[in-house]
């Protein structure tokens, strides 16, 4: 009986550890023909003759294997869609679910799923439709990573972040319809290019810095920012994707788990400790930007420990070729102290990154909010002429609701863009001297004005950003910590709140407004005689009273800021928000330091 062999050429060192570094100066020469190659030669035996069926190139990736025609997914198991015939157009049950679109070839295939271009019929516009497998995803335990990278990805609206246009789930599938990308990875452009003249990588910059600013606006940090998640489209506009390791940021907390590829990885990730979310992206961008302009990667090494070691200590050289501009944005950002390193608000006043920056690109990116309220009557009028009731689809744009007009309304919206020099042409900087067009609950849309990107030069918001930063978290005070914690507990003794000590300088609380009858039989934490909480603080949460309608839940976290001084701040995680209100203020009342 005949059987398969597949003979593999791998590099040592390419399974069985982290990731190793994927950009260095042998594997980015400057000409694609220098370029390591790794072969999948693929033959059938069968009566001891070997016939070779296919020749694959390929290197890791999230999915699997690379495939080139769609860097999303894989080609190992492509060669298995081969094999058993897989790899073809879906069947008469996929078409079912998918009425609206028609399915063309398998782009590639992935370990639970795979890819098929696919053209929308109404609008005619091609879509990358992605077929997961319920089992499969279970199986591996990738449900939550499938469904974070969904419900963020539903969330936004951006030029230069991956579009996801509609999710249609049954029992055994989830088809993820997304934008289109056909030319490949910003990983696979620096491998062909080398280093970057420094005016196209402060444009690949200056594209990736606006989308992450959206993300984090958004309340989500990437976690796994590099080279092969930027995608390039048609127009070389970068495409940031695959948001699997991504978390949704919420205020007070903070973020653990170590994501991402170690070379990209900031020190405080690698080394566990505790991090807010935005400023281990800044430390990915600033790797990503040094491989830009110098085509190999700040901290390098084939032994993991020693470029954990190199990258908490913050080791690696500047090439001399850089320019003056490069070479003070760059270490800002790759600063070992999170507190200490660039910001994205303070990267986008860097002059370098001020330098030919495009005026839509200048602009703060709006919340997704306000972007759902900007619609574009003529792309409405196109969709309402389709057979789409107006004021169904207008209501459904509003409030974000996943339904055939919407989805032909976004698809022609982004064509629009992409065929009027993706987003970056003359016609866009008019707008935004022009300004949007907004239509109101109660109101007529108004004519378009030339070609708009939805949501991008809200002025008025602009405006009252530019007052919001004036303003601070929590309680701000440059007295000693053991001074301020001591007078957080006097006051919290004072106003009868509980408390549990989590850490040096974090608590949980629980305060019960003051009602007879609620309050009998608990006992006040007393302050230590040193003046300082220690670890025999308890506080009562299984007493019945923890859910009465009048208990508030409250931490409280002392942080250091960067101009030295210490932060105090309270969050309500549970109980009566006008409650909290009322405590807040007479906790401020209470308090002699702050």
């Amino acid at each position: 009986m005949g059987h398969i062999t597949v003979i593999l050429s791998i590099p040592k060192g390419k399974f069985g550890k982290p990731s190793p570094p994927r950009i260095n100066k042998t594997s980015l020469p400057r000409k694609k023909k220098e370029k390591k190659e790794e072969l999948i030669i693929l033959t059938a035996k069968s009566n001891q003759l070997e016939i070779p069926l296919l020749f694959v190139l390929f290197r890791s990736s999230p999915f699997g294997f690379y495939n080139k025609r769609n860097p999303s997914l894989g080609v190992s198991d492509q060669i298995r869609g081969v094999m058993d015939g897989s790899g073809g157009r879906g069947g008469s049950g996929v078409d079912n679910v998918l009425p609206n679109y028609k399915l063309g070839k398998t782009l590639g295939i992935g370990s639970f799923g795979k890819v098929k271009i696919a053209e929308h019929i109404l609008t005619g516009h091609k879509v990358a439709i992605k077929i997961l497998n319920r089992r499969k995803i279970k199986n591996m335990e990738m449900e939550e990573k499938v469904r974070r990278e969904i419900k963020i990805l539903r969330l936004f609206m951006h030029p230069h972040i991956i579009r996801l246009y509609e999710v249609i789930e049954t029992a055994t599938d989830i088809f993820v319809v997304m934008e289109y990308v056909k030319s490949g990875e910003l990983f696979d452009y620096i491998v062909e290019k080398g280093r970057l003249q420094e005016e196209e990588a402060r444009n690949f910059f200056q594209q990736i810095i606006s989308g992450v600013e959206y993300c984090h606006r958004n309340m989500v940090v990437h976690r796994d920012l590099k080279p092969e998640n930027l995608l390039l489209d048609s127009k070389c506009n970068v495409k940031i994707a695959d948001f699997g390791l991504s978390n949704i940021m919420r205020d007070g907390h903070f973020l653990k788990t170590s994501c991402g590829s170690p070379n990209y990885a900031a020190p405080e990730v690698i080394s566990g400790k505790l991090y807010a979310g935005p400023e281990v992206d800044v430390w990915s961008c600033g790797v990503i930007l040094y491989a830009l302009l110098c085509g190999t990667l700040p901290f390098d090494d084939e032994n993991i420990p020693n470029l954990f070691k190199k990258i908490k200590g913050g080791i690696y050289t500047l090439p001399s070729h850089l320019s003056p501009g490069a070479r003070d944005l760059i270490p800002r950002m790759l600063v070992v102290d999170p507190m200490k390193r660039m910001t994205i608000p303070e990267i986008r006043q860097h002059p370098w990154f001020q330098a030919h920056l495009p005026r839509y690109l200048a602009v703060p990116p709006p919340d997704s909010m306000q972007q759902a309220k900007k619609i574009d009557e003529e792309i409405l009028q196109e969709v309402i002429r389709m057979g789409f009731d107006r004021n169904h689809l207008v209501e459904s744009l509003r409030n974000r609701i996943q339904n055939e007009g919407t989805v032909a309304y976004y698809l022609l919206l982004d064509n629009l863009f992409r065929v009027s020099s993706g987003y970056l042409g003359a016609e866009f900087q008019e707008t935004m001297e022009s300004g949007f067009n907004h239509i109101h609950p109660n109101e007529p849309t108004v004519p378009a004005v030339g070609h708009r990107l939805t949501g991008y030069a809200d002025y008025q918001t602009m405006g009252l950003r530019g007052l919001e930063r004036k303003w601070a978290l929590g309680l701000q005070s440059r007295a000693h910590p053991r001074e301020i914690m001591t007078e957080v507990l006097k006051a919290f003794q004072e106003l009868n709140v509980y408390w549990k000590k989590i850490g040096h300088y974090n608590m949980k609380c629980r305060w019960l407004a003051s009602i007879p009858g609620l309050n009998e039989g608990l006992v006040n934490n007393p302050v230590h005689n040193n003046h300082y909480f220690g670890d025999e603080l308890t506080i009562i949460e299984n007493d019945g009273v923890s859910r009465a309608p009048n208990v508030v839940k409250f931490e409280v976290q002392l942080y250091k800021t960067r101009e030295e001084k210490y932060l105090l701040d309270l969050q309500r995680v549970e109980g009566p928000q006008f409650l909290f209100l009322d405590l807040c203020a007479a906790f401020l009342a209470q308090l002699r330091v702050l």
